[in-house]
């Protein structure tokens, strides 16, 4: 996948940080010298390159998919998901405080806005951990000052080797996908999207009560989040009814029929999300003996 920028040819570098004050969050310009933007570009390159090292290539995120630690993954900029970087993105101005770094247990991430010779965006975006972990209040950090080993009284932050994602006018690149979720709130974003989803799944299946499920996915996280893996699949428009309800019934998932409508029973919510997700299969190797599992992560094999 091509990045929609020249990392070589950058004309104008803005760092900044995102607070949370219990209250919201938001994201603040800090202004920064010469230095601190080389380091900043020096890092979008090293994040691009470890992206493009990728044996296998970047892949779509699926928030019901256990992803790896570093993983190249990529969401279109349009995507639903992408709301809080994408706003980040696009802003066109930010409140700049050069003071916004005074409170450093309010930062949970920071990140560097640029532009290319074509006037083309990229933000890149890290959360703070790092960043804010070296304080003289935890440290005791020692500088050479005309050969003399001194104390650091200042509060001292530190910038990470790279990203953990950027963000052009295409698409969000995701180097970590923790990092994306946590700064993307992407909990609270799913579960606010369940109505939205399940109004989906409701229009491409009308023989199912969805009542329950969505009563249950309101209040699960991962629910929520296989409901959105399910709608972004598209792949429930053509499920048949009768194939639906004996697939269920060989992976042991508990429904009963009523008024022409298939019902989830209590418990069940899960394992159903999971058939329809096609996270739940069975296999019958030994003679007599049918097992079931649950698919932790899965990739569709053509062919």
């Amino acid at each position: 996948m091509k990045l929609e920028f020249d990392i070589g040819h950058v004309t104008v570098t803005e760092f900044g940080i995102g607070r949370d004050n219990g209250n919201g969050q938001f994201f603040t310009a800090v202004p920064v010298d010469a230095a601190v933007q080389l380091a900043l570009r020096e890092m979008v390159q090293d994040t691009w390159d470890a992206m493009e090292m990728s044996d296998k290539g970047p892949a779509i995120y699926e928030p019901s998919e256990k992803h790896a630690g570093t993983e190249y993954l990529y969401l279109p900029l349009d995507a639903d998901l992408g709301a809080v970087v994408r706003e980040l993105h696009e802003a066109s101005t930010l409140d700049i405080d050069p003071s916004a770094l005074a409170d450093p247990s309010e930062i949970f991430c920071y990140f560097a806005r640029m532009m290319d010779h074509r006037q083309r965006r990229l933000t890149a975006l890290r959360t703070a951990k790092q960043f804010k972990g070296v304080l003289k209040s935890r440290n005791r950090l020692i500088r050479m000052v005309d050969n003399t080993l001194q104390i650091i009284d200042d509060t001292v932050f530190k910038l990470d080797k790279d990203f953990d994602l950027l963000i052009d006018d295409k698409h969000i690149h995701i180097l970590r996908p923790s990092g994306f979720e946590f700064a993307g709130k992407l909990q609270q974003a799913v579960l606010s999207a369940v109505p939205e989803n399940m109004k989906a799944l409701r229009k491409d299946l009308t023989f199912v009560e969805f009542d329950g499920i969505e009563q249950y996915a309101a209040k699960h996280p991962r629910a929520a989040r296989y409901l959105a893996s399910i709608r972004a699949q598209k792949e429930t428009k053509n499920v048949d009814k009768g194939k639906l309800k004996s697939y269920c019934k060989r992976v042991g998932v508990s429904i009963k029929e009523a008024n022409g409508k298939l019902i989830v029973e209590a418990g069940h919510e899960m394992a159903f999300l999971g058939v329809l997700d096609r996270r739940l299969y069975d296999v019958e190797l030994v003679r007599g003996t049918q097992e079931r599992y649950r698919a932790a992560s899965r990739t569709k094999i053509n062919g």
